[in-house]
């Protein structure tokens, strides 16, 4: 199998689950406890179907939209994920390098592998950077001074990890960062050469962002897990949030919300945007999925702060049924972390390559000339 034979979410997921070893695929794929969220993130999207119109002009379908004030050329951008390094050796180069060559957004954690300033000066399309909000107050201010300097475009505080989620798969696997050779994982990488010498003698694995100002950043010898459990703080409230939100200036989202109440303090704080998300089924077992709790939020507070849906996209079906329902684009993540596993910077491009053509051909069976045209008359929920 080869990049030639990738056609959706899945055939990706079977390629990079055939290139990458196994604990390195698992981080990706799983989730947290029974990953009952995980599943459910995705299965909801089958809780309503598409109405189509019939006998309209499509012959020009514009699929372009605005998000955190950046026009992207579809309604779907690459969510900030962490440590791309350990997916494919050109990591967050790869990602950045993708986006900018189909027109849309990607974002970069605090936790990547390639620094807030080299990312600013390799591509000048629309980014995003992912916050977390360390114990040493010093750490947080020096990331948004740096993501101002290096003239990122918005900034999203993630909000659902105060502590790690209970992810069984990596205990089972042996996953640990930086990877280390265990009884559990040396067969794995003994399996997959290819991956184990790009690892071992191309760039060195590191957390750029945070390798200057904490020992853990330069010398991590646990997992990272372990970092964000000792690292990130857990008396994290919504004064410190809207302290963000002040210093940054630029298009603000919280991401990890998941409630009415939330979303409207996010606009109380004067949060620009909020992104609907469990964290990919990673934090809480048995929360509510995205897509579930996205009509409700939407009819709340939809009129006064933009809305991302984040989990679960695995179709175009998906995304054009979000944008019905009032989302304004949707990010992904997993998917285009299997598309990096799979084949690097032409994988990712290959996968958005794919998403697009759907989202483009959704639209026009359903007879919608621009997203614009997507409401809740395009939905029908299914009785139970």
């Amino acid at each position: 199998m080869n990049l030639k034979d990738c056609h959706n979410f899945n055939d990706f997921r079977k390629l990079a689950k055939k290139k990458l070893p196994s604990p390195i695929f698992h981080y990706i794929d799983g989730g947290s406890d029974d990953e009952v969220t995980l599943n459910r993130n995705t299965d909801s999207f089958n809780n309503c179907d598409l109405v189509p119109s019939v006998l309209t002009d499509v012959s020009n379908v514009d699929l372009s939209t605005t998000v955190f004030g950046k026009k992207i050329d579809f309604p779907l951008f690459l969510s900030a994920t962490s440590m791309n390094r350990l997916y494919h050796h050109q990591g967050e180069r790869a990602t950045a390098k993708a986006a900018e060559k189909m027109g849309t957004m990607f974002g970069i954690s605090t936790m990547s592998n390639v620094s807030i300033e080299e990312i600013g000066n390799l591509t000048s399309s629309p980014k995003l950077f992912q916050l977390y909000i360390h114990k040493d107050r010093g750490l947080t201010d020096n990331l948004i001074e740096r993501c101002e300097s290096a003239n990122f475009d918005a900034m999203c505080l993630t909000v659902d990890t105060v502590v790690a989620g209970n992810r069984e798969r990596d205990h089972r696997t042996g996953f640990s960062t930086p990877p280390r050779l265990t009884l559990a994982s040396l067969l794995s990488f003994i399996l997959h050469p290819e991956w184990s010498l790009n690892y071992l003698f191309r760039e060195k694995f590191k957390l750029a962002n945070i390798i200057h100002m904490t020992e853990k950043g330069s010398s991590i010898d646990r997992s990272v897990i372990s970092y964000i459990n000792e690292q990130f703080d857990p008396s994290m409230n919504w004064k410190d949030a809207e302290y963000c939100v002040k210093k940054w200036k630029k298009p603000f989202a919280l991401k990890g919300i998941m409630s009415v109440e939330d979303a409207k303090k996010a606009i109380d704080i004067g949060a620009s945007a909020i992104m609907i998300s469990n964290h990919g089924g990673r934090q809480l077992d048995g929360s509510r999925a995205p897509f579930d709790q996205l009509a409700e939020i939407v009819d709340a507070v939809g009129d006064n702060i933009e809305i991302i849906l984040d989990g679960g996209v695995r179709r175009g079906t998906h995304v054009l049924k979000a944008l019905a329902l009032g989302a304004k684009a949707c990010s992904l993540g997993k998917g285009y972390l299997f598309a990096l596993g799979a084949g690097g910077r032409n994988g990712i491009e290959l996968m958005l390559q794919k998403m697009k053509a759907e989202i483009k051909r959704d639209m026009t069976l359903m007879g919608c000339r621009s997203v614009k045209e997507l409401n809740k008359s395009k939905v029908v929920f299914r009785k139970n």
